[in-house]
């Protein structure tokens, strides 16, 4: 068992991270406080270097690699986001990378992820098992596997996002949080509790992937068919171990939101805030939008998870053509 991280963990991590991970900037909108009835505040990870807050995790992680495993390289799966994450931090710390992706995957995703210098496994989400894949292949080459969520340096560098917020704007009354396999939930819940005591934490995920939501109710993880959502950053079948430790500890209570939320949540930042927020990074603001009657005279912090969704997939879903 993988020992549970904790904040002091979270700021080591900010300290390993600084000068390699950008320091994203902190949005607000006079709009969407006078919608909420409180006073908002964006943490914009889609500005991220990679274009979403997976970047922190995944460097966190390879920096702390033996001379040893940087030889046989790194091994991780991912629908996107930490593919991408993966493999720039592996070409900047010249390590050989491998990534297990779905077959649908946002073509931009798979993209950017060879570009960095990322070999890519492609498999299908729905019939087969990444994790077996992931185990066969790390027996095969020997490779360190890195996961996306389920490991301490990655729960911890996801989790100097919330701290830089913190830092920024201080104590906040609650935070909303995307969760997929809850490595940012985790993370931030912990910054929280160190910086922020009284803060409660929401997470947010997809109606259709309510794992998250199932599990914290019930005390349990439970896990789910891949679920079917615009949210591909959030197709995660259960949480992990050491993510639904913390997240069952620390916060306050997790909520689901539906597509139709999200699109109207990415029609708002693009055409108030002009930024381009792919689906699973509108979960935190879905979610704060949709609790609004209980935030009146409230600060709040949202952290906005990333930007990295196809230009054409974008217009459709933004338009309504899907």
């Amino acid at each position: 068992m993988q020992p549970v991280p904790t904040y002091d963990d979270v700021a080591a991590a900010a300290r390993r991270i600084e000068g390699h991970a950008h320091r994203t900037p902190v949005l607000t909108s006079a709009t969407l406080d006078g919608q909420l009835g409180a006073k908002i505040f964006l943490k914009a990870e889609n500005f991220q270097r990679m274009g979403a807050f997976k970047f922190r995790g995944a460097f966190n992680a390879l920096s702390r690699f033996t001379d040893e495993q940087k030889k046989t390289g790194v091994l991780t799966f991912s629908s996107g986001n930490h593919a991408q994450a993966i493999a720039l931090s592996a070409k900047l710390l010249g390590i050989a990378a491998t990534i297990i992706m779905p077959q649908d995957a946002p073509a931009a995703k798979l993209a950017a992820t060879k570009g960095y210098g990322g070999k890519v496994v492609t498999y299908d989400r729905y019939s087969e098992d990444r994790d077996e894949i992931g185990r066969r292949l790390r027996d095969e080459t020997g490779a360190t596997l890195i996961p996306p969520y389920d490991h301490p340096d990655i729960i911890a560098g996801q989790g100097t996002a919330a701290k830089e917020l913190f830092d920024e704007v201080g104590e906040l009354d609650a935070l909303f949080v995307c969760l997929g396999g809850g490595g940012l939930l985790a993370g931030s819940a912990l910054a929280a509790k160190a910086l922020s005591p009284q803060c409660k934490v929401y997470g947010v995920e997809p109606e259709a992937g309510d794992d998250g939501r199932q599990s914290f109710r019930q005390g349990r993880i439970v896990r789910i068919a891949t679920p079917k959502t615009i949210a591909d950053g959030a197709q995660t079948q259960a949480l992990g171990d050491l993510t639904f430790d913390i997240i069952r500890r620390e916060v306050s209570d997790i909520v689901a939101v539906s597509d139709a939320a999200l699109v109207e949540t990415m029609r708002f930042f693009a055409s108030r805030m002009k930024m381009l927020v792919e689906p699973t990074g509108c979960l935190g603001l879905a979610g704060a939008r949709q609790s609004a009657g209980n935030l009146n005279g409230q600060r709040v912090g949202v952290i906005i998870s990333g930007g990295n969704v196809d230009l054409d997939r974008f217009a459709k879903l933004v338009s309504g053509v899907v």
